[in-house]
């Protein structure tokens, strides 16, 4: 049960959606936009989280879309994560974020709302980190396209008001070689010790993290690390692992020492993976 009264909108436009936002934050209500809602009412009825107004995203068309068109995929922010995966256009995604909830959670939870939230793993990012997507977002100042690596690599960067309404994919990174692999404290359905995904694309190698650190990243250092041929591939994990850009966590999931030998190790699992069905 949610303790408190909230006040809620369900705009069938960007612009009325916005100006939702913006009349409640007028009134100090400080609103939120909503989708599928997973997240938001878990953390109300545990009074983690308060708010005035909800703005529900989920009737505004450009958010529902689901296609193909010039050469790219593009992905409605309201999608659940069933939708993705049934649609199965980016299989890496699929494999992604079916290990990422239980099929009646993945049946609510939007890539938006996934994206967007408070829950720092974001595991369904990587594989749009993996492929340079691009954002389609909305605020007051107007609609504006943005690449993916500005607004969520490495931390969530939204102005205020501002919403998630689509990504955008090239078509051409979609059936690229790719690798995944979750390791969990004890069920694979769980918050990740260490999420990986993988691509190969142009014989490059390209990787991108969750769980390691306390946001998912993809970090080009990194990547030219894995990719130095010139060394084995234990030489190439361990100098990946000591130049990492962020702080391992160390929590109640796993300690940092813990993290790290469990990193090394799926890093070994991924290489051989890639370099194995690349030939």
């Amino acid at each position: 049960m949610i303790s408190f009264d909230f006040e809620y909108e369900l705009p069938a436009t960007i612009e009325e959606a916005i100006q939702a936002f913006q009349r409640a934050d007028l009134l100090g209500l400080d609103p939120i936009y909503y989708s599928g809602g997973t997240e938001i009412i878990t953390m109300a009825r545990l009074n983690q989280l308060r708010t005035g107004a909800m703005i529900d995203v989920k009737a505004i068309p450009e958010s529902n879309v689901l296609m193909h068109k010039d050469g790219q995929w593009i992905v409605g922010a309201a999608r659940t994560l069933t939708e993705l995966a049934d649609d199965n256009s980016f299989p890496l995604l699929t494999e992604t974020v079916l290990h990422l909830a239980d099929q009646t959670n993945r049946n609510k939870i939007t890539i938006g709302g996934h994206l967007c939230g408070k829950l720092f793993y974001r595991e369904a990012l990587l594989p749009f980190l993996l492929t340079d997507s691009q954002v389609v977002l909305a605020s007051p100042k107007g609609v504006r396209q943005a690449s993916i690596h500005t607004v969520f690599n490495g931390g969530l960067r939204l102005e205020k008001g501002e919403m998630l309404i689509q990504i955008i994919t090239d078509q051409r990174y979609l059936d690229q070689l790719t690798f995944t692999v979750k390791r969990t404290k004890i069920a694979y359905i769980d918050y990740p010790i260490v999420r990986i995904c993988a691509m190969k694309t142009g014989g490059w190698m390209r990787f991108a993290f969750a769980g390691v650190s306390a946001v998912p990243f993809r970090s080009h250092q990194i990547d030219e690390r894995l990719n130095d041929h010139s060394l084995r591939p234990e030489m190439r994990i361990d100098q990946a692992i000591r130049s990492w850009p962020l702080p391992v966590l160390n929590d109640m999931l796993a300690s940092a020492d813990y993290r790290r030998f469990v990193l090394h190790n799926t890093l070994s699992d991924t290489l051989a993976a890639l370099e194995r069905r690349g030939g």
